[in-house]
C-alpha cells in the first residue's frame, strides 16, 4: 500500500506542476491537469514495476488518483455552485444544453459516490461492476457520455450556442447584473466543466476496460476520443472567443420599476429653478425701463412693496435669461417645505407651465403694472442659480481607493448624496489567483464625510461647486491598459467641466496579487476638451418618464439645467442622478469604469455610473492542435457601443 501511495502522490504531483501557460484561466488549467493525469497514469501502470502487482491494487491506484482530481474539482467548483446563467433561462440552445449537462452531471456524481465508497468506506471493489460501469459511460444508449458531449459539441458549433447567448442578451441588458461578456465567460466555465467531467469518466472507463479485460489495450477507441476531445475543446474555445470579442463588458443599472428618492435616484435641489420676478426688482435703481430680455444675468435688489415677492421665496444668487410671456398670471406656489417655487403657472394668454393637478394650496393672482403710463413693470420668466444653505450643489472631488496595500480592488461602485454632497461610494474586495475574489471580503467602504462649511475643506480641492458657469460634466468611458485593474476613482475639475478619473493598477493573474501598487498605480482619464454637448430636448422630470437608456457618446458633456417650463414650470435640476449600486453578481474583476447620460426624448434623464468587466478572454487557453474553421457567417455578430 506505501508504494501504491508513492505512485498516487508523484503522479498528482506531476499533473499539478505540468508545465502549461501560466496565466491560463482556472478551468483551462483543470483541463491541462486532466490530460497530464491521463498520460501518468497510462505511463506509470505501463512501467515494469507494475508487473507483479495484485490486479486490485491497480484497481484501487486508478480509482483512488481520479478520487484526487475530483476532489480538486470539487474544491475548485463545489456542486451546489451557481452558474450565474438565469439570463439565458429563456433561450431553447441553452435549454437543451442544460438537459445534456444534467445527464453528464447525474453520471459524474454516481462515479464520484463509487469512488468515496470504494476509498473513504472501504466497500468491496468488484472489477465486473466497475467493467459494467465503463460501458455504461461510454456506451448506454440513453445515457452515454460521449453522445451527450457530442450533443452539446453539435449546439456550440452547428447552431452557434454562444452567439445565440449573446444575441439573447443584447435584448435583455437589465435582466441581469453582469456584463454581457461575463455571462459568456460563465457559460464557457460551465460548459468546459462539463466537458472536463465528461472526459474524466471516459479516461477512467477505459483504463478500467484495459485492466478488466487482459490482452486488449484500447488504443484505437482511446486516440479516438482523445482527439474528438481535443476537437470539441478548440471549436469551444473559437466559438466563446468569437463571441466574448464582440460582447460589451459595461454593467450598469436600467429604471427601476418604482424610482425611490435617495435609494434608485437623487436629486441637485434648488440648484437651477424657474423664477417669476417683476422688472423693478431687477435693477437697483427701481425702475422699469427695461424690458425682461434685457436681464440676461442679474440678481434679485428688493421686494417692491412686498407685492408677490413676499409670498415666494427669494432667490438669494443670480438671475438668468429673463424673458417676458405676459403680463398677467395665476401662481400656485409649493407647499413651503418643498424643494419646488410653483406647482404651475397659468398665463392670461392660456399659456401654461407645470402640471396643474399638483396644486394644493390654490392659486395666487400676479399682475403686471404700469407706472406713470410710460413704463410697464411686467413680470418676468426667469432662471434662478440659488445660493442658499439648502440648495444642493457639490461634488466630492476626493480621491475613494481601495485598500491595495491589502491587495484590494473596486467590486462595486455607486453615487451617493450624503450631507447636499454627491460622493463616489466603492464596494472592494480582496484580489485572488486567476480572476477569483475572496468573496467573504468584499464590503463598502464608507464615505468620507465633510462640510462644506468647515473652514479647512476648501471648494476646488474638496469639492466643487456647481454654478451656471461651471455646471457641466464630461460624459466617458475609462479603461486602462490590459493587465490592470481598477483601484481608484474621483472626480477633478477640467476648466469649467467636471471629469470622471480611474486609478489603474497591475496584477498578476497566476497569482492574484498586485504588482507593486504602490509604486505602479497611476491615474487614467480623458482629458479631451473639444467636445460635442449632449443637449436635453425639453427635458421633463425622467422620473415620470418611461425607460430611460444610454444615449449618450464619446466625448461629450452635458449642462446641468432647470427642467422643461411648460412640463414642469423650470423647477427641478435636470438630470437626475442615479444611485442605484453598481454590482456585478457574481462579483468579478473590474477594470475600468464611465459616466454617461440615459434618458429618452422628452426626458431630463440621468446620470449614471457604469463599470466595465475585466477581459477575460486572454486566460481562455488550450494547448491541443487547431480546429478546423467554425463559423461560416463570421458576420453573424455586430459589435455594439459599450
Amino acid at each position: 500500500m506505501k508504494f501504491l501511495a508513492a505512485w498516487t502522490l508523484t503522479a498528482l504531483a506531476v499533473v499539478a506542476f505540468a508545465a502549461i501557460k501560466n496565466d491560463a484561466s482556472t478551468v483551462d488549467r483543470l483541463r491541462q491537469e486532466l490530460l497530464r493525469l491521463e498520460q501518468q497514469l497510462a505511463r506509470n501502470l505501463a512501467d515494469s514495476k507494475w508487473t507483479n502487482v495484485d490486479e486490485q491494487q491497480k484497481y484501487l491506484y486508478i480509482i483512488r488518483a481520479y478520487k484526487k482530481f475530483g476532489n480538486h474539482v470539487d474544491e475548485l467548483y463545489p456542486l451546489n455552485r451557481p452558474n450565474y446563467l438565469q439570463a439565458l433561462d429563456s433561450l431553447w440552445l441553452w435549454a437543451r444544453a442544460q438537459a445534456e449537462s444534467k445527464g453528464v452531471n447525474g453520471l459524474y456524481q454516481v462515479f464520484r459516490q463509487m469512488q468515496r465508497e470504494i476509498v473513504d468506506l472501504s466497500m468491496p471493489m468488484i472489477p465486473k461492476q466497475l467493467a459494467n460501469f465503463a460501458e455504461t459511460i461510454l456506451r448506454d444508449p440513453n445515457a452515454s457520455i460521449p453522445r451527450s458531449l457530442d450533443r452539446i459539441a453539435s449546439l456550440i458549433v452547428h447552431e452557434n450556442l454562444f452567439i445565440a447567448a449573446y444575441k439573447q442578451m443584447s435584448n435583455q441588458m437589465c435582466t441581469d447584473v453582469q456584463s454581457p461578456q461575463q455571462i459568456l465567460y460563465n457559460l464557457y466555465n460551465t460548459v468546459a466543466l462539463t466537458e472536463i467531467k465528461g472526459y474524466t469518466m471516459m479516461q477512467f472507463s477505459y483504463m478500467i476496460l484495459r485492466l478488466y479485460n487482459e490482452g486488449k489495450n484500447f488504443n484505437e477507441e482511446i486516440e479516438t476520443l482523445k482527439q474528438q476531445y481535443e476537437i470539441r475543446t478548440s471549436e469551444t474555445l473559437r466559438a466563446v472567443k468569437t463571441a466574448m470579442a464582440f460582447a460589451p463588458r459595461s454593467v450598469w443599472k436600467c429604471d427601476p420599476s418604482v424610482h425611490k428618492l435617495d435609494e434608485t435616484y437623487t436629486e441637485l435641489k434648488q440648484l437651477f429653478q424657474g423664477y417669476i420676478v417683476n422688472e423693478v426688482d431687477l435693477n437697483g435703481d427701481g425702475t422699469c425701463k427695461e424690458n425682461c430680455a434685457y436681464y440676461g444675468y442679474t440678481k434679485v435688489y428688493g421686494c417692491y412693496q412686498n407685492q408677490f415677492c413676499s409670498q415666494q421665496r427669494r432667490c438669494n444668487g443670480k438671475i438668468l435669461n429673463c424673458e417676458y410671456i405676459d403680463s398677467d398670471m395665476w401662481i400656485c406656489l409649493s407647499n413651503r417645505n418643498s424643494s419646488r417655487r410653483y406647482e404651475y403657472i397659468q398665463y392670461e394668454n392660456g399659456m401654461m407651465y407645470g402640471n396643474k393637478n399638483t396644486c394644493s394650496r390654490g392659486t395666487t393672482k400676479v399682475d403686471s403694472w404700469w407706472r406713470w403710463l410710460f413704463w410697464h413693470c411686467s413680470y418676468c420668466f426667469c432662471y434662478c442659480d440659488d445660493q442658499n444653505t439648502s440648495s444642493h450643489r457639490y461634488f466630492s472631488l476626493r480621491t475613494v481607493k481601495s485598500d491595495i496595500s491589502n491587495n484590494k480592488v473596486i467590486t462595486g461602485a455607486r453615487l451617493k448624496k450624503v450631507d447636499q454632497i454627491i460622493h463616489i461610494q466603492i464596494q472592494e474586495g480582496q484580489l485572488l489567483p486567476r480572476g477569483g475574489l475572496n468573496m467573504s471580503s468584499i464590503k463598502w467602504i464608507p464615505i468620507d464625510k465633510f462640510s462644506t462649511m468647515n473652514s479647512n475643506v476648501q471648494n476646488g480641492v474638496d469639492y466643487h461647486k456647481l454654478v451656471w458657469e461651471k455646471r457641466a460634466l464630461d460624459l466617458d468611458d475609462l479603461l486602462p491598459p490590459e493587465g490592470h485593474l481598477l483601484t481608484g476613482i474621483r472626480f477633478r475639475m477640467i476648466g469649467s467641466r467636471l471629469n470622471l478619473e480611474i486609478m489603474a493598477t497591475p496584477f498578476n493573474f497566476s497569482t492574484g496579487l498586485l504588482d507593486e501598487p504602490e509604486k505602479k498605480s497611476f491615474w487614467h482619464s480623458n482629458d479631451m476638451t473639444d467636445r460635442t454637448e449632449l443637449k436635453l430636448s425639453e427635458p421633463d422630470v425622467p422620473i415620470r418618464d418611461s425607460e430611460n437608456l444610454p444615449d449618450s457618446g464619446t466625448n461629450q458633456y452635458l449642462n446641468f439645467a432647470p427642467s422643461d417650463r411648460r412640463k414642469d414650470a423650470a423647477q427641478s435640476t435636470v438630470p437626475f442622478l442615479d444611485v442605484q449600486p453598481i454590482t456585478p453578481s457574481p462579483p468579478i474583476l473590474i477594470a475600468g469604469a464611465g459616466i454617461f447620460h440615459k434618458g429618452r426624448k422628452g426626458s431630463g434623464g440621468f446620470v449614471a455610473l457604469r463599470l466595465i468587466t475585466y477581459d477575460f478572454t486572454p486566460h481562455l487557453q488550450v494547448d491541443l492542435p487547431p480546429a478546423p474553421p467554425l463559423l461560416e457567417t463570421p458576420n453573424e455578430i455586430r459589435a455594439q457601443r459599450k
